[in-house]
C-alpha cells in the first residue's frame, strides 16, 4: 500500500479546496475509460464521448498520448500538477503546457512501465496535452461547472462537518477506497505497492471531483501535496432517485424531490446542489416537511444536516412499492 508520513502540523494545515483543472482532468480520465459509475455519467458520457473520440481519431499522436499517460496504475505527473486554492482552469492548464517536454517523456515511461513509443518522441506533447484538456474543459465541463461547482462545494461542507464530529481519522477514512488513517502519523494514499513518503510540513490538501471511481494523488517537490478523491455518490448524481409519481401528487414534485433525496443526511447546501433548486425554497419545503415529522435535523459542527424521519422514510418507501391490489 502507499502511505505518506505526516507529522501534526501538516495535518492541522491541511484543507478541502476545489479545482476546475482537477475536475476536468477526471472528466478527461472518464473519456478515456469510458466506464459510467451511474446513469448521471452514463448520460453525460452519452451526450461528449463521440465527439471527443471523433476528435482523437483525427490526432492520432494526441490519442496515442492519452493511452500512453493514463496507465492502469499511474498517471504521467505532468499530466496532473498539483492542484492550487483559488487556481482557476487556465492557471492549472498553463502549468501543463509549460512541462518541460524531456521531464514529460521521462514522466510517460514511469505510466508505461517502459518505454516511450517512436512517434511520442517529441517535444510538443506538453501543449498536446494542454490542447485536449482545454477542449475537454470547454465542450464537457465548462457548461456544467455552475453545478459541480455548487456539488463539490456541498460535498467540502460535509467533509468538514464529518472532521468536527469525528476529527480528520474518520474524515479520511471515507474519501475513497484505499484512503485511511493508520495511525502512528501515517496515511495510506491507496492500495498500491508504493514506498512511503516523508512530507513533514509540507502543505497537503483534498479536493473533491464529481467523477465517480477515480482519484489520484500528486505532489510539487517536497513542499505541496494534494489527493483528489469523489465527491460523495448522493451528490454526484442528482438525478439518481426518481421521485415517484403518487409522492409527487401527496407533497408537490419539488418538496417530494428533497424528502426522497434524504435517505442520507444533507446539508441545505447539498439538497441546493443536488435538486437544483433556489435556497429559499429549500428552506421553505424543509419547514413543511419539519412540521410534518418526515423529517429531522441536527447539528454538526457549523452545519445542520437533515434526514428522513422513521415516519418519511416509511412514506417514501411505500410510494415506492407497486401496486399489489388485486380487482
Amino acid at each position: 500500500m502507499g502511505w505518506w508520513q505526516i507529522n501534526a502540523d501538516t495535518l492541522a494545515g491541511s484543507r478541502f479546496v476545489i479545482s476546475p483543472f482537477a475536475e476536468a482532468f477526471g472528466s478527461l480520465r472518464l473519456l478515456h475509460t469510458a466506464e459510467a459509475a451511474h446513469p448521471g455519467e452514463r448520460r453525460w458520457l452519452d451526450a461528449h464521448l463521440p465527439d471527443y473520440r471523433r476528435r482523437l481519431a483525427r490526432d492520432p499522436v494526441t490519442a496515442l498520448l492519452v493511452h500512453a499517460g493514463i496507465g492502469a496504475d499511474w498517471t504521467a505527473d505532468f499530466l496532473s500538477p498539483t492542484p492550487r486554492d483559488g487556481e482557476t482552469f487556465e492557471q492549472g492548464v498553463a502549468q501543463v503546457r509549460a512541462a518541460c517536454p524531456r521531464a514529460a517523456r521521462a514522466d510517460l515511461t514511469v505510466s508505461l512501465r517502459g518505454p516511450v513509443p517512436a512517434r511520442l518522441e517529441r517535444d510538443d506533447l506538453p501543449e498536446r496535452a494542454a490542447d485536449l484538456l482545454t477542449y475537454v474543459w470547454t465542450t464537457a465541463v465548462r457548461p456544467y461547472w455552475s453545478r459541480r461547482r455548487r456539488i463539490l462545494e456541498a460535498d467540502v461542507v460535509a467533509r468538514t462537518a464529518q472532521v468536527s464530529r469525528g476529527g480528520w481519522a474518520s474524515a479520511l477514512d471515507t474519501l475513497r477506497p484505499g484512503t485511511r488513517w493508520l495511525g502512528e502519523n501515517r496515511l495510506q494514499v491507496n492500495a498500491r505497492a508504493y514506498p512511503p513518503r516523508e512530507i513533514p510540513g509540507g502543505e497537503l490538501v483534498f479536493v473533491p471531483i464529481t467523477t465517480q471511481r477515480i482519484g489520484w494523488v500528486s505532489w510539487e517537490g517536497t513542499d505541496r501535496y494534494a489527493l483528489v478523491y469523489p465527491c460523495a455518490g448522493a451528490l454526484a448524481d442528482p438525478g439518481g432517485r426518481p421521485v415517484p409519481e403518487s409522492l409527487a401528487a401527496l407533497l408537490g414534485t419539488a418538496r417530494a424531490g428533497v424528502l426522497v433525496r434524504l435517505g442520507s443526511p444533507l446539508s441545505t447546501s447539498q439538497l441546493v446542489a443536488v435538486t437544483g433548486q433556489g435556497l429559499g425554497s429549500v428552506g421553505r419545503h424543509l419547514r413543511v416537511l419539519l412540521d410534518a415529522g418526515l423529517v429531522e435535523r441536527r447539528r454538526a459542527g457549523r452545519s445542520v444536516l437533515y434526514s428522513r424521519t422513521a415516519a418519511g422514510q416509511v412514506l417514501v418507501e411505500a410510494q415506492n412499492r407497486p401496486d399489489t391490489r388485486r380487482s
